[in-house]
């Protein structure tokens, strides 16, 4: 065929210019070249020479990035004059078709117009982002030469009487009211810029974020093409993969998306809603009316997008029946030349297949955007909003009753719940909401279409789905009951697993880790329960998910075989119908879904609201609750400037006294003495509070750092030799609440805190509680006498140390929450003798105390956690060694370990589950995905020979037999299929139940296994590895392994397979497909390669930015009443706004980088069915591929459109989730502990050890066989019924001696001999339970106080309440709610100190071993009550062998024999009177260096 511009056809009219060359057609269409040959010859050479050699420095600083006005409206209008010109140029290859040559000016003009405006928009970004806008002069030009040119061409259609009925006229009439559009967008830029014709242009500044090069998520600052691409997000998703990414990697939040001004927003939604009388309406509907005017407007923006994703959705479907429909027939109707030229109709455009292939390609591209750009402004939404709810819920926290936290009111746990879970709940109902409008919409479009393709047999099928839809909602119900109730029993096993680990120490040592284990296993149970229901209605739901597709078809073709009057069931038809149905069920699907989540969201909206706490300073009557008063009748005078001393015995409301003052109890009647607005007030604990920061900061507490001051503190609180022992020295990060310091030292640390500050009021609750004597003295005398005295401070101080009594200037003396009385030491000499000489008693006691015998054991045990991180340090500075010297080598394995994913955990979690299961995992998902297409193929061959049958029939003019011939098909064909049908169903139903039941086997045996590996480990793992550690294998891991792994599983494999499956049938239609899907392949592969590497950074990112946000609301509510003392209340919401906006920040980058992904991947998903919709064409149109086959071809291919992203995004989420697995069987190859002994439990006398026997001969011991010894070849004879004292200094290997008895380190020589029975050789469960041990550190658990003393349930009440009678504690319980069983809070947070540590003692007695060792037991008891336990423990355990490590003097001195011990070797083993009346000896100096 020849070629010229206008065609050479005989006697062709596009030459004739007789009437005017503007009244030829050819003419026109030259004319229109013109501006665009202009502004390419313009542009090219600025855009390629001016800009070329400075591409690379464009977007380096982000000031550049100015939006000229109008941005937005130009890019929307090029898009459309894009897709405009894409249609043009379609028309005029389709109108040159039915010419005789080829016409050049049908397509040739709207090719050059395209690559114009692409040009247009490159230039115009160019200009932008150098902010130059003088240059758009060229534009304004060309937009004006480009109006004019179309509209003559428009005027001269009209007046040739070319009408609508013509498609060229539309089009052209288009492409001119586009181009005026554009010319009125320039010309308003220069009216706003003042550019030109003005004398002076407008400055405009650029926005305060891009000022900021800390800003990096640029989402709402770029174009709107990088916009809706994230092509911004290329650099950095790229870069991940060679350095990994972190906060600094992220930036800083965009101002409009910081938590503070979200917070703002919605605290200006709620004020709008006060009414005139200033009250604010409650209840959930204000709470709803306040985020929609804060949140309302980008989330109708989001709904907007998604009803345009939506309805574009349905040009899949439409446009398969059009290209199938129309390729068995072929409309060539000429119509008479206008202008010269053919001009055809819209339908005629419609009927060709490559123009529908464009179109469904087209139409693909606009709907993910769409999707896409709904549900990034959803997500941007519910992340701004999660921001603005937190910051509120923290600013009520900040004003919160300390009642409600003490009396259970509000927990910890509630709290960190409102801010992890309810928030979130939140934020994906906003991001489900868009799908809460669009979805009936989408249901009601799809079965109309349904109604015009079958007719009344659509309604039939979509009647089934219909039907089903409320018993999925009915599942979906079930499935939300489930998981609360796995929630409710996961929580309860978390508190029990928690509690286990944080008192392992005490269950090893009385043999009770079992009982607890078994609680924990009872408990998992009940959850496993929970979890099969769990599992079962999500394999139901997973099941109706790809069985009600199956079951509407066949109903749908079934009822329209029998009720169509021709039976016709055309491949257009049918596979039209069957893209219907797969976009109809998910909606349906989803619905019920979205609508639970709306409920959780409205339920959780009520719950985001504390209670808060009227803030003043009362004397009087004071209350924790609304009950009894805690303090009565209370009429105090604290003196300004001088020390307060309160005393009083355990429980009398001592602590109380101080809260009280500062705000923190419910003032029941009363007036202020004193006003707390005077200034902060510096403020100790006696439960110290820490941060988990570095150990100087927490010293400082955000005050600026005087390096003299700083000395000063540290030097009085004696803390130099402990932060000497620390690697890091004071910079060492101290752990959640301290974890890696003892009582001591954390006490220490918050007196020093308090000391450190300077306001004028310091209050210090019992600081001397766990310090021994000269630690106490030395704090007494150099830090409250002399730092806070010297500068004229008013200290009050609670204690328990009455020798410090002559010092105070002011003692307040309390008995039973009411004040006994107050004045000096003289006062009260006089007025009340009998009390002082009380006192006198005491404090003569407490002058003969000694020893440093608790400051030993804490820098002790801080050394021993202090190793294995010494050591791990070590190993990590080997490793950078080793990293140095092949520094190339090993960053580039790291890099590729980082991009693999991690097959080895994936087979962990596949074994567990055992070789049938697996078995039946992977047959049933094979099978079922084979059946799936062998139904869909067969539908194709069926309706292809109806076809044929008829054409057949039709040929020869046999209506009768033609009727009978499609009833036999239909017959025929109908029966395989249904069956086929109802195969796929069972085997839908078999994939579910077989992945969900894997899931539960996986979990069952992971939690078991790890479980038990914990709790039969040495005490070095609990001593070298952070609790929290521990715990979150318990937690989060176990609840990914539960909940998440099984339905990312289900989902990766369905994806996948599809996937697959898809490709396979595309090419067995179009063998060609599989050439041009190579390139294709190569770019999936590095997307996802690419991806997965951002995606894992960046989920571990917002995990562990959520961290620090759960972490700082947990602290803050903890150290509530030190942070108001102290008046940071500020102060600390900074700091929460800092970690929120973090932990915001990793959510919208990971949101971005999804989108990222998706949008790639839906754009490779389009290109896939435009090559096979293009090569299937093809393929019918030369080869006569039937048309059935190209029906199926088309919807796979769409189908492989929609699972594509899915397959990526489930393989990035199954690495992240599989590191939960790579953690927890990390933990399984802790070796335990030796539980067996070469005695059988048999073999052991039944009352061992009945006298109490203990030989010591040549013991020594070590904590790991990597460690020094801490015992030397001991030697020691303990008679039965003896007492032993046990005294040493720092590091002297008393409380090693004390494990050893209970094989709790190494003994690596010697042996013990109790009863005649080496204890080496007994079982080690049987050897535990036999002894008795009273620790420092009280440790209680949660549970009834029956529980507590006796968790064996041994014991009868009897023994109980003997045992509580000897604790001094019988009329405290006596006096509770159910006595026995009483119920005892968590961490026994409802006793005091004092009383905890007395509850610890009665546990010891029940047991009535014939050993007790009492390690500084009576620590945290005031003198009273420990001068009577002491006389009570010799009577109770007369009988009985007694070892004590001394804490006070009197409690060895008392004793029959004292070992004093060295550097773990025994100095001295004699009767303390002995020892006394030896003037050299070591005990004897110690007595005399105390006295």
């Amino acid at each position: 065929m020849s070629l010229a511009f206008c065609g050479n056809d005989n006697n062709s009219a596009a030459y004739n210019v007789d009437a005017g060359v503007l009244n030829n057609g050819c003419f026109l269409d030259a004319l229109t070249v013109v501006p665009h040959v202009f502004l390419l010859f313009i542009t090219f050479p600025i855009l390629f020479i001016g800009w070329g050699s400075q591409s690379s420095k464009v977007h380096i600083h982000h000031s550049t990035w100015l939006h000229f006005p109008g941005h937005n409206l130009r890019w929307i209008l090029t898009f459309i004059l894009l897709f405009i010109i894409v249609c043009e140029i379609a028309e005029g290859i389709v109108s040159d078709g039915f010419n005789q040559s080829v016409h050049l000016h049908l397509y040739m003009p709207s090719c050059l117009a395209f690559m114009a405006a692409i040009t247009s928009i490159i230039y115009y970004h160019n200009i932008e982002t150098s902010n130059f806008p003088k240059l758009l002069i060229t534009l304004l030009i060309y937009w004006v030469l480009a109006f004019v040119s179309k509209t003559i061409k428009f005027a001269k259609y009209t007046e040739h009487g070319i009408g609508l009925r013509q498609l060229r006229f539309g089009i052209t009439g288009l492409l001119t009211l586009l181009y005026g559009l554009l010319l009125a967008v320039e010309i308003n830029v220069i009216l706003r810029r003042r550019y030109m014709c003005f004398a002076h242009p407008t400055e405009v500044k650029p926005p305060e974020d891009l000022q900021d090069l800390g800003v990096r998520f640029l989402q709402p600052f770029v174009n709107l093409l990088s916009k809706s691409t994230y092509w911004w997000m290329n650099t950095f998703i790229t870069t991940a993969h060679r350095r990994p990414i972190d906060l600094k990697v992220i930036g800083k939040l965009p101002i409009a998306m910081r938590a503070l001004t979200n917070y703002l927003k919605l605290r200006e939604a709620f004020e709008a809603q006060k009414r005139p009388q200033g009250t604010q309406p409650q209840g959930p509907k204000w709470i709803w009316t306040a985020l929609r005017q804060a949140f309302g407007k980008p989330l109708l923006l989001s709904i907007t997008y998604r009803f345009m994703a939506d309805l574009l959705g349905f040009a899949g479907p439409l446009c398969i029946s059009g290209i199938v429909h129309h390729l068995s027939k072929e409309n060539h109707t000429i119509q008479p030349p206008h202008l010269g030229i053919y001009f055809i109709s819209s339908q005629e455009f419609l009927a060709n297949a490559y123009v529908l292939a464009v179109l469904l390609f087209s139409a693909l591209l606009l709907q993910r955007t769409f999707l896409q750009a709904s549900y990034y402004v959803a997500i941007e939404t519910g992340i701004n909003l999660r921001g603005a709810i937190q910051t509120k819920i923290f600013n009520k926290i900040m004003r919160l009753c300390t009642s409600n936290m003490s009396m259970g009111g509000m927990t910890v746990g509630q709290i960190c719940n409102l801010v992890a879970i309810d928030t979130n709940q939140l934020m994906w109902f906003f991001f489900l909401c868009p799908n809460l409008f669009a979805m009936p919409v989408q249901i009601i479009v799809g079965i109309i279409l349904l109604y015009y393709l079958l007719g009344i047999s659509a309604l039939i099928g979509a009647t089934v789905i219909t039907l089903l839809a409320p018993v999925q909602y009915f599942v979906a119900t079930k499935l939300s009951d489930a998981q609360k109730s796995t929630l409710e029993y996961s929580s309860e096993r978390l508190k029990k697993t928690n509690e286990l680990l944080r008192g392992i120490k005490l269950l090893k040592l009385y043999a009770w880790e079992h009982i607890f284990c078994s609680s924990v296993e009872e408990t998992r149970g009940k959850e496993l329960t929970s979890l099969q229901t769990f599992a079962l209605y999500t394999s139901i739901s997973i099941f109706m998910n790809t069985a009600i597709p199956i079951a509407a078809v066949l109903v749908t073709f079934v009822a329209h075989v029998h009720l169509s009057d021709d039976g016709d069931l055309s491949p257009a038809v049918a596979f039209a119908s069957l893209s219907l149905f797969h976009i109809l069920v998910t909606p349906l699907f989803l619905l019920s879904s979205v609508v639970r989540s709306t409920v959780k969201a409205l339920v959780r909206s009520n719950n985001s609201r504390p209670p808060l706490c009227p803030f003043q300073i009362t004397n009087g009557y004071f209350s924790w609750t609304d009950g009894t008063p805690t303090l009565s009748n209370v009429n105090i005078k604290i003196p300004f400037g001088q020390l307060t001393m309160i005393v009083g015995q355990v429980g009398c409301g001592k602590s109380s006294l101080l809260l009280a003052a500062l705000g923190e109890m419910q003032k029941i009647s009363g007036t202020v003495i004193w006003n707390r607005k005077r200034g902060a007030v510096a403020y100790a604990s006696q439960k110290p509070w820490l941060l988990n920061t570095t150990l100087a900061e927490n010293i400082t507490f955000e005050m600026p750092l005087i390096k003299q001051r700083y000395r000063a503190v540290i030097e009085a609180c004696s803390l130099e030799p402990d932060i000497d022992i620390l690697p890091q020295g004071d910079q060492t990060e101290i752990g959640e609440r301290g974890i890696i310091l003892s009582g001591g030292q954390r006490q220490r640390i918050g007196v020093a805190r308090a000391l450190y500050q300077t306001t004028n009021v310091v209050f210090l609750d019992d600081p001397f509680s766990a310090l021994d004597i000269h630690l106490s003295d030395h704090l007494m005398q150099e830090g409250i006498l002399k730092l806070l005295r010297e500068e004229k401070r008013t200290v009050v101080l609670v204690t328990h140390k009455l020798q410090y009594l002559p010092h105070a200037d002011w003692i307040i003396a309390m008995k039973d929450g009411s004040i006994q009385t107050e004045g000096t030491l003289k006062d009260i000499q006089n007025s009340q003798p009998e009390l002082f000489e009380q006192w006198k008693t005491l404090m003569h006691r407490q002058d003969k105390e000694f020893e440093k015998n608790m400051t030993v054991l804490e820098r002790k045990n801080l050394r021993r956690a202090m190793y294995s991180r010494e050591a791990l340090k070590t190993e990590v500075e080997e490793e950078e060694q080793s990293v140095e010297s092949d520094e190339e080598d090993n960053l580039s394995r790291v890099m590729r370990l980082r991009a693999t994913i991690p097959w080895r955990s994936c087979g962990t979690y596949l074994s567990s589950a055992g070789l049938l299961l697996l078995l039946l995992l992977l047959l049933s998902q094979l099978l079922k995905h084979s059946l799936l297409v062998a139904i869909d193929y067969w539908l194709a061959h069926w309706t292809s020979k109806v076809i044929t049958a008829k054409i057949d029939a039709a040929a020869h003019n046999c209506s009768l037999v033609q009727v009978k011939i499609a009833d036999l098909i239909h017959s025929s064909y109908l029966l395989v299929f249904s069956l086929l049908c109802f195969l796929g169903i069972v085997l839908c139903l078999a994939t579910s139940v077989a992945v969900e039941w894997t899931g539960l086997r996986v979990a069952k045996e992971l939690h078991h296994n790890l479980l038990n590996n914990i709790i039969l480990a040495p005490m070095r793992l609990f001593e070298t590895t952070p609790l929290a550690s521990i715990l979150n294998r318990f937690s989060s891991d176990t609840n990914t392994i539960d909940q998440h792994i099984p339905a990312t599983l289900e989902c990766l494999s369905r994806s996948t397979l599809l996937c697959v499956s898809a490709l396979g049938v595309i090419s067995y239609v179009t063998p060609f497909f599989l050439i041009i899907v190579i390139p294709l392949a190569i770019t999936c592969y590095f997307i996802q390669k690419y991806f997965r590497v951002a995606s894992k950074d960046l989920q571990q990112l917002e995990d562990s930015t959520q961290l620090p946000l759960l972490s700082h609301f947990s602290e803050t509510v903890e150290g509530l009443t030190t942070i108001r003392a102290f008046r940071y209340e500020p102060r600390f919401r900074q700091r929460l706004l800092e970690f929120t906006d973090a932990n915001n920040m990793a959510s919208l980058f990971l949101t971005a980088a999804n989108r990222w992904l998706e949008v790639r991947m839906e754009y490779i998903g389009a290109c896939i069915v435009l090559i096979a919709a293009v090569a299937s064409i093809t393929n019918s149109l030369y080869n006569h591929l039937s048309t059935g086959l190209v029906g199926l071809g088309l919807t796979y291919a769409l189908m492989v459109s929609n699972y594509l992203n899915w397959m990526v995004r489930n393989l990035a989420d199954m690495e992240v989730q599989l590191g939960a697995v790579k953690k927890i069987k990390a933990l399984l190859k802790t070796e335990p502990e030796n539980y067996e002994g070469l005695l059988s439990v048999s073999q052991v006398p039944e009352g061992w050890p009945q006298r109490g026997e203990i030989q010591i001969q040549n013991l020594s011991v070590r904590y790991d066989s990597t460690l020094k010894p801490v015992l030397k070849h001991v030697n020691a004879h303990i008679s039965p019924g003896q007492k032993v004292g046990i005294c040493g200094r720092t590091g002297s290997g008393k409380s090693s001696f004390s494990l050893a008895f209970f094989r709790m380190v190494d003994t690596f020589e010697g042996r013990i001999i109790i009863d005649d029975i080496d204890i080496a050789k007994l079982p080690l469960q049987t050897l535990r339970s036999r002894f008795s041990i009273i620790l420092q550190d009280p440790f209680l658990f949660s549970g009834t106080i029956r529980f507590n003393l006796d968790p064996e349930m041994k014991a009868t009440d009897s023994m109980l309440w003997e045992a509580l009678e000897i604790a001094q504690l019988k009329p405290v319980v006596k006096t509770l709610p159910g006595g026995l069983d009483a119920i005892i809070a968590e961490g026994g947070e409802n006793f005091s100190q004092g009383q905890r540590q007395l509850f610890c003692l009665a546990r010891a007695f029940v047991r009535k071993s014939s050993i007790l060792i009492m390690d500084e037991a009576t620590a945290s008891i005031d003198m009273a009550t420990e001068s009577i336990l002491q006389k009570v423990v010799m009577t109770a355990f007369a009988d009985r062998t007694v070892v004590t490590i001394a804490h006070r003097v009197h409690t060895i001195l008392n004793a029959d024999l004292v070992i004093v011990m060295k550097r773990g070797v025994i100095l001295e083993f004699e009767k303390p009177e002995v020892l006394l009346n030896q003037e050299d000896s070591v005990f004897a100096s110690f007595v005399r260096a105390d006295k």
